[in-house]
């Protein structure tokens, strides 16, 4: 079979697509691939835009290892089958009383590969996914199973966190939770040049910060999202209200506005002007993970990097003064978030304050050189990709950026020797 990635811009042809219905069958599985010296990869939901998934090998997947294998009520963790996709968890531990601290604002993704590739969220006083995790349970190169977390091998947990799947494959993770909380969420449109300016204190002020800059205007819709008492009076949407936003216009519209920009490029400042207006005002109070998450059904391509905060303002006006004096159209908007540290060593937020600052394209339009320049830009300012999104940095680069890659490297080296968890892309990050 051929698989492909959720945006269609990576395929593969693997000799064998496997579905595990138990930690032994996954253990059995890299041990017949091992025997018969094939490479293994591991998927999810393919919500990554690089070829982090493709394989000539054996793909796993890991559906069947889905739902809650333990709860400490006492310590708040959950423990989870790697599997589990995050649309699927969030209900699951709303309904114990529990949460994840942060979400990213999709929820399409598996519980592991969410972690393996730094999912973030926003909210500087948070941190992404990943450092929520206390503990892993994964099946090595050579079939084993171990458990790992601070006490047990910390080396291999430390690594594995944000993994890339390099160092085996992740059957489930231990969550540290919170108690489930609601967010008074507040959306207004904007100006860009206001927004950048007030952005020290928007993110000071409120628990989590969002903004989407219309590329070709300087037009934004800001994103403040607080965490509110139990007895806080606000509501949710209503249902209609809801509809309308998510399914018709954040998608439908939307969706219609791109197509008609994959075919007329020269309208597309008018439509960034029309979708600013489309999305706006409004304020409504509701479950953490309701607020977070939203859907996502218009197909894009993107390249999403971590910079120090303090360089933000800089990366914002050179990347749009390239988008104004270059012949390039970006239906989409530009995203831009931010995260606390946090001491995962291949976190994008490693002991670092960062902004994210994420660069779409249409499925079905050309990039016109915008990923190239936005690279360009923040290597400038030591910028960080994400794991999942596109960039071109190789190993050498990120043993510049990350402070333990070589730690991380040694881990690898000990626990994979014979690269059984390899593709072509991991070799150009991690290295042969």
């Amino acid at each position: 079979m051929t698989w492909s990635n959720w945006a269609g811009n990576v395929s593969a042809t693997p000799a064998r697509v496997l579905e595990p219905r138990s930690v032994d069958e996954a253990a059995d599985v890299v041990k017949r691939s091992a025997d018969r010296g094939e490479r293994v990869r591991v998927v999810g939901a393919g919500h990554s835009f690089t070829p982090l998934c493709a394989t000539d090998g054996a793909l796993l997947r890991l559906t069947h290892l889905s739902g809650i294998r333990g709860i400490d009520c006492a310590r708040q963790r959950v423990r989870v089958a790697g599997g589990t996709p995050l649309h699927v968890l969030n209900p699951i531990l709303d309904g114990i009383g529990l949460a994840l601290p942060n979400l990213g604002d999709i929820d399409r993704q598996s519980i592991a590969g969410a972690i393996a590739t730094g999912t973030h969220g926003t909210g500087l006083r948070h941190q992404g996914i990943a450092a929520a995790v206390t503990g892993l349970s994964m099946v090595l190169a050579d079939g084993s199973v171990v458990s790992v977390d601070d006490s047990h091998d910390p080396e291999l947990f430390q690594a594995a966190r944000v993994g890339l799947g390099a160092f085996g494959v992740v059957t489930e993770v231990e969550l540290q939770c919170v108690p489930a909380f609601r967010l008074r969420a507040l959306e207004t449109p904007g100006r860009l040049g206001e927004v950048i300016d007030g952005y020290e204190q928007l993110v000071a002020e409120y628990d989590h910060v969002d903004f989407h800059w219309f590329p070709h205007t300087d037009r934004v819709l800001l994103k403040r999202n607080s965490r509110v008492s139990d007895d806080d009076p606000g509501q949710p949407q209503p249902a209609w209200r809801e509809r309308l936003d998510e399914d018709i216009l954040s998608n439908k519209v939307f969706g219609a506005l791109n197509r008609a920009a994959s075919l007329r490029p020269g309208i597309v400042p008018s439509l960034n002007q029309v979708s600013a207006r489309v999305l706006g005002a409004k304020e409504y109070t509701d479950t953490s993970w309701k607020v977070f998450c939203s859907s996502r059904d218009v197909r894009f391509r993107e390249s999403e990097y971590a910079v120090p905060r303090a360089s933000l303002p800089a990366v914002i006006s050179a990347l749009r003064t390239w988008i104004d004096t270059h012949d390039v159209t970006l239906p989409f908007p530009i995203e831009v978030r931010s995260t606390g540290a946090d001491d995962v060593w291949l976190s994008t937020a490693y002991e670092r304050e960062n902004a994210y600052v994420a660069v779409h394209q249409y499925h079905r339009m050309d990039d016109g050189g915008v990923f190239a320049a936005f690279e360009a830009i923040v290597r400038e300012h030591l910028g960080r990709p994400h794991w999942g999104k596109l960039h071109t940095l190789g190993a050498d680069d990120f043993a510049r950026l990350y402070p333990r890659f070589g730690d991380a490297l040694q881990v690898r080296d000990r626990v994979d020797p014979d690269r059984r968890f390899t593709n072509d892309h991991l070799t150009h990050i991690l290295g042969p």
